[in-house]
């Protein structure tokens, strides 16, 4: 019988980034990197992935976690309509439990979360050169500044949870 896979999208920082955390991750079938827009006043696409996940090898919680300590969740700076900071749901379910997982999350930071819980609206794919970007080549100047260390982190931090 095959997995039933749910899926939930993160935008918050650089797509590309956004999409290894969650590519090395146990139970993530698929990674969609690209842009999602959502309702006004957040209608205009902002950088984000799609996530398809196992909910029983990787749970929701988890996911929004690790979305929360690998970008900078607390921060209103002003890129956040290219990098909005958001977690995008499918359906009411999704919605409340983000909503209290957010809230669950609030005691692991100093600085309030800025991230929103936003209805998913729609989804545009980046062109194919740019995805699995960190997988087609690690040691790029911008793969090692900016997601190898995140990576690190995941694994010191989240170790169960990667692949």
């Amino acid at each position: 019988m095959m997995p039933d896979f749910e899926k939930i999208g993160f935008g918050g920082g650089c797509h590309w980034c956004t999409e290894a955390v969650f590519t090395f991750l146990k139970g993530v079938e698929n990674v969609e990197q690209g842009w999602i827009a959502s309702e006004h006043p957040n209608d205009s696409f902002s950088e984000a992935v799609i996530v398809h996940f196992n909910p029983e090898i990787i749970s929701i919680n988890d996911l929004i976690a690790i979305h929360l300590h690998t970008h900078q969740c607390t921060s209103n700076h002003s890129m956040r309509t290219k990098y909005r900071s958001a977690i995008y749901f499918f359906d009411a379910d999704q919605k409340f439990l983000i909503a209290e997982v957010l809230k669950q999350q609030q005691a692991d930071f100093e600085a309030k979360i800025v991230t929103k819980a936003l209805p998913f609206k729609g989804f545009k794919p980046s062109p194919p050169r740019y995805q699995n970007y960190y997988e087609k080549d690690p040691e790029k100047p911008f793969c090692q500044t900016y997601i190898s260390p995140k990576l690190n982190m995941l694994r010191q931090k989240f170790s169960l949870s990667l692949t």
